[in-house]
């Protein structure tokens, strides 16, 4: 099965903000660039299936690209940052905080998840989504979803995510056959 993972747009919040699952708006360039996915979007069609997180920056996309009524899953949503939404980092300055910073991987955020939190359950749903009968699937989630599915998928590992991190409105492809079995566990 080929897994096709398609970032939402930029959004209309300030760089540096923690925004998890806020479902906030998309930017004003959101035609512009959803416009640019949709083209490089057909290189990978006809979609058996289409998924997409709940929140309305990934939907939105995904209507744009032809897919007004995707399966919708709450495990493709973001890291929740719990407490931390909406505030910006630069804000974050207490004790936990900056332990939070050196141990994002395994530690979570205040109401939060960590980072091997939400792999945990995008590898679920990867692991669910692997026992269909798909050829092709399309999935418009965000940054840390894909990151997971690079993870889980074998492109890079967890010491690595940063330096593979999709652009907004990016495509990345998993090909499950290849994907390695890592018990759902990450390594900082």
């Amino acid at each position: 099965m080929e897994i096709v993972l398609i970032r939402h747009t930029s959004v209309a919040v300030a760089k540096g903000t923690c925004y998890g699952q806020a479902d906030v708006e998309v930017a004003n360039t959101f035609a512009e660039e959803a416009a640019a996915t949709k083209v490089r979007l057909t290189a990978y069609e006809p979609f058996d299936a289409v998924f997409s997180s709940p929140l309305k920056r990934a939907r939105l996309l995904a209507a744009y690209c032809g897919y007004e009524h995707p399966v919708v899953d709450d495990r493709l949503m973001e890291m929740s940052m719990g407490e931390w939404e909406l505030r910006s980092y630069d804000e974050l300055t207490d004790d936990y905080s900056r332990e939070w910073f050196e141990n994002y991987m395994t530690m979570p955020t205040p109401g939060g998840e960590s980072f091997q939190m939400l792999y945990q359950r995008v590898a679920a749903f990867l692991d669910e989504l692997r026992q269909k009968d798909y050829r092709r699937v399309a999935i418009f989630a965000h940054g840390g979803v894909l990151a997971c599915a690079g993870i889980y998928g074998g492109l890079f590992d967890a010491e690595h995510i940063w330096e593979h991190q999709v652009e907004y409105g990016g495509i990345i492809e998993v090909k499950s056959e290849a994907a390695k079995y890592r018990g759902h566990q990450t390594k900082k």
